[in-house]
C-alpha cells in the first residue's frame, strides 16, 4: 500500500515537471500562464499571463492556449466565450504589473 502510495506521489510530480524543450512558445518566447475557476463555478475562469511586456501579441496567444487547456480538461470542449480574451482590442486588455488577465466562460 505505501508502495502504490510513493508511486502515484512520485507519478503526480514528475507530471508537473516540464522540461525547456517541451515548453510551448509563443513567437519563440515562453510565457508563464495559470488559469483559476471563478468562486465555485468551473466554467467561468480567469488566465494570467506573465511577463507581457516580452510581447503582448505573444502574451495573447498564450491567454488564449490557457484557455483552452483549461476548458479542455474541465469540460471537454473548447469553446469559450471571452469576457476579455485574445481577440480583445489591447486599449480593452486588463494588465497588472506585468501580467495579463483574460476572462472567460467555458461553453460545452
Amino acid at each position: 500500500m505505501k508502495l502504490a502510495l510513493a508511486t502515484g506521489v512520485l507519478a503526480l510530480a514528475l507530471a508537473g515537471c516540464t522540461s525547456k524543450d517541451d515548453r510551448v512558445t509563443f513567437d519563440g518566447l515562453y510565457f508563464k500562464a495559470k488559469s483559476n475557476k471563478i468562486d465555485d463555478d468551473l466554467s467561468r475562469f480567469t488566465v494570467e499571463v506573465d511577463r507581457v511586456s516580452q510581447s503582448l501579441d505573444a502574451a495573447r496567444e498564450a491567454g488564449g492556449y490557457e484557455g483552452t487547456r483549461y476548458c479542455i480538461a474541465n469540460f471537454g470542449t473548447s469553446r469559450i466565450d471571452w469576457v476579455v480574451g485574445p481577440e480583445t482590442p489591447p486599449q480593452a486588455l486588463q494588465v497588472v504589473k506585468d501580467t495579463l488577465i483574460f476572462q472567460g466562460e467555458c461553453n460545452p
